[in-house]
């Protein structure tokens, strides 16, 4: 097999690592932020059975998430796994990175001065309103590198879909390096995840750049 032919039929994984990295983000930063509002909760129960899932999905390897979810329903249920590999991957990503969201989301929360709230109020703005308007805004601004730190992660971690037979681009060139006894496509696989993760810091570190506006 010809480089050109093996960088073409890796590019078809591509596209399904793409998936999985677009629908992970889509779904696990806006969960995280829920996750994070349940830990802080004031209600005792609700923050430590939030802070126990938590620990459990941090504590324990995504690979065994992904397993979990993906056949979790046949072994206990019975139920038929999905023929489209890709909800079940997406599902087990989402909810492991909501766990690490939540807490960068918490950190950046507990980081705003409590004078701002008050000031808030004295203002007349409601909570919600505070919330958005006045803490969101900065609890962003101070996240954004841990936040494209775990970004830059989950580029590396969606080879990882392997281990559910998912066809994405490190298990094609997984086939291809097996099929050909040789150890190229894996050096042609690492191009292509040091690219993608080139754009994405490229991309991060703008909007970073852009919310330094201070400087």
């Amino acid at each position: 097999m010809s480089l050109l032919t093996m960088i073409l039929k890796m590019s078809e994984g591509l596209g399904k690592t793409c998936a999985i990295f677009f629908l992970t983000l889509l779904f696990s930063l806006p969960l995280g932020m829920l996750v994070a509002l349940l830990r802080m909760s004031k209600n005792k129960i609700v923050s430590s059975v939030v802070r126990f899932v938590i620990t459990v999905l941090r504590g324990t390897p995504l690979m065994l998430q992904l397993l979990a979810v993906t056949y979790g329903p046949y072994y206990l249920f019975g139920a038929n796994v999905s023929r489209n590999k890709l909800i079940p991957v997406v599902i087990a990503f989402s909810i492991n990175y909501a766990a690490y969201f939540a807490e960068i989301y918490r950190g950046g929360i507990e980081s705003i001065p409590a004078g701002q709230y008050e000031a808030a109020e004295v203002l007349g703005y409601s909570r919600f309103q505070t919330f958005v308007r006045i803490v969101l805004p900065q609890v962003i601004k101070r996240i954004l590198p841990s936040v494209t730190n775990e970004v830059v992660t989950l580029v590396k971690d969606t080879s990882m879909a392997f281990t559910v037979s998912y066809q994405e681009m490190f298990t094609i060139g997984k086939q291809i390096a097996n099929s050909q006894t040789s150890f190229v496509p894996f050096i042609v696989a690492g191009v292509f995840y040091y690219v993608f993760n080139f754009v994405v810091d490229r991309v991060m570190g703008g909007i970073e750049k852009r919310l330094n506006y201070y400087k």
